[in-house]
């Protein structure tokens, strides 16, 4: 999720030379900038570990002729990486109770586009960590005015309330789009990747309580002009659970354990966990005003679709995890009401028994809660769940999300590449933190699940896959948000003349089920559907498009 494909950043590129210029309308009123597209600031929003971190303190690394001093890179230097490794560690890891940094080491966000263009700078590492750079670059070419772009980097590694206790990011939000309004005259675009969705999520919900409700949507369509979802995990991501039991390396030469620990000191890891969209929190909102107080437990309320679908509408369970069942009593696992009496026997001798989790029990904690007796990070785990989402005093971030109140939203991500949806996980034999091992993964792709090995696996594919790490079923999910009467278009993604433009209007769309086109493709060729609602929001428009073969 560190990156962003070439030609989908080009592709809205194209449509924001407003940003600089002569630019195209994107539909509404034009708003208080009178329709003077040369007036919009552009907001980037970075993704998950897609900002630098440098040292805010002086550390001695022994047997190594490297330290940290102020300011020195930590995300991400891999010199200091590779020759100071525990020194290195000491500045990246938080304390995963209260999120606190390393008593000899802290590291604060780095400031302004070039603390998301490279994680790396280098002549070797440079291109290999670029994340935004080939975005600036074009922005210049198309003649945007440096102040008309901005970056809000942040620390990846936070929980959505800690961004804002410790480093009042959320308050800093709101004055960027401020000054930006006062600066150029006009609302900003939103552009956001990966986590940064989340991100922008979160600020909207946080306004709610910051502004008059009677000015909250004023403010919004005074300071914002459209928002533009690039791979958003709108439902969270699979791999998610598989970082936090076996780690996520992100390429970097450490090991798998190492990174696990790395993992599992971020509040911000359970980001992204899969979740159900059939059960949702309590308004907190109305809470604030009613009871005043925005502390209490959120509850999860499951509609009815809940127990009737199959894997919380996911292709597939996320977690399959092998274990001994014998050191625990049946009351501990809330998710094995489907054991029959036949399955005692093997529980009774202490013969592995596999335990499977849907979306809905990664995210409630029932797995971490089924764990808690055989890894060392399970009751921590769940006490991060509990403190840092199921209690955030704004939102339970693991819920579904409503359409933005925007004027104008694109959501746009790419499909039918090989995406993980599922893992087996079982015990490894080895301490912690390599105690658990992969034994098995399963992939979507175009419409089929399969397993590592290749062999055809059931459950519930969607009809494509989706971009390499987040997968269909959670980036479509912003197809809910259009409404009942929905216009597609499908072109090529290469040049064309024209011909295998592919146009139908007005389709009916039901917002429990996938819209399918009735659309013809070449095997050949790669194509963007583009999905439009202008109608059923007044003076809103919601657009959705879906790139073939590409990461978003």
């Amino acid at each position: 999720m560190m990156g962003g494909d070439s030609r989908v950043v080009l592709t809205v590129l194209l449509l924001l030379q407003g940003l600089g210029g002569e630019g195209i309308e994107f539909g509404g009123d034009g708003g208080d900038f009178g329709g003077d597209y040369s007036k919009l600031s552009g907001i980037i929003i970075p993704g998950f570990a897609s900002t630098q971190l440098r040292a805010w303190s002086i550390l001695d690394c022994p047997y190594s002729p490297l330290d940290f001093n102020p300011l020195d890179l930590v995300w991400l230097d891999t010199t200091k990486l590779l020759s100071a490794v525990n020194c290195w560690l000491k500045c990246i890891l938080l304390d995963p109770y209260n999120q606190t940094d390393h008593p000899e080491c802290k590291s604060r966000p780095d400031s302004g586009l070039s603390a998301i263009t490279e994680l790396d700078p280098g002549y070797i590492t440079g291109p290999l960590s670029s994340v935004w750079k080939e975005w600036i670059k074009w922005c210049i070419e198309f003649g945007i005015e440096a102040n008309a772009i901005i970056a809000v980097p942040y620390d990846w590694r936070l929980s959505p309330t800690m961004l804002e206790e410790r480093d009042l990011y959320f308050h800093k939000l709101k004055l960027t789009f401020e000054t930006a309004l006062k600066l150029r005259g006009g609302p900003s675009i939103v552009f956001a990747h990966s986590l940064g969705n989340n991100v922008f999520r979160y600020f909207l919900e946080w306004l709610k309580l910051e502004i008059a409700p009677k000015h909250y949507f004023e403010w919004l369509d005074q300071h914002i002009h459209a928002y533009f979802a690039v791979g958003a995990p709108l439902l969270g991501a699979p791999d998610t659970i598989k970082a936090i039991l076996s780690g996520s390396t992100f390429g970097l030469p450490i090991s798998e354990g190492t990174a696990r620990v790395m993992c599992n000191s971020f509040g911000s890891s359970m980001w992204m966990m899969p979740l159900s969209k059939y059960c949702r929190g309590e308004d907190v909102y109305w809470k604030h005003f009613s009871k005043g107080n925005g502390g209490v437990h959120h509850s999860y309320r499951c509609s009815e679709q809940e127990p009737r679908s199959n894997y919380s509408g996911w292709p597939t369970y996320i977690a399959n995890i092998e274990v001994p069942l014998v050191h625990a009593g049946y009351e501990a696992y809330p998710s094995l009401s489907e054991v029959t009496h036949e399955n005692l026997t093997s529980m009774e001798c202490g013969l592995p028994t596999q335990l499977s989790f849907s979306a809905r029990e990664t995210s409630d904690g029932t797995f971490f809660k089924a764990i808690e007796n055989y890894d060392p990070d399970g009751k921590r785990l769940s006490y991060q769940l509990h403190r840092l989402y199921h209690s955030d005093p704004v939102l339970n971030p693991l819920t579904p999300w409503d359409r933005p109140p925007i004027k104008t939203v694109f959501c746009i991500y790419g499909t039918d590449l090989k995406t993980e949806v599922g893992y087996y996980f079982a015990p490894s034999g080895k301490p912690y933190p390599d105690n658990w091992i992969i034994t098995d993964v399963i992939y979507e792709i175009e419409g089929s699940l399969i397993s590592r090995s290749g062999n055809l696996v059931d459950g519930d594919p969607g009809i494509a896959s989706g971009d390499e790490t987040v997968p269909y079923h959670s980036l479509s999910w912003c197809k809910s948000w259009l409404g009942p009467k929905v216009n597609i278009t499908r072109a090529p993604q290469a040049e064309h003349d024209g011909s295998d433009v592919q146009i139908d209007m007005n389709v009916e769309n039901n917002r429990e089920e996938d819209i399918v086109p009735n659309m013809t493709r070449s095997q050949r060729g790669k194509y963007i559907t583009y999905y439009e609602d202008s109608e059923s929001i007044p003076g809103k428009r919601t657009a959705v498009w879906e790139l073939d073969k590409d990461v978003a």
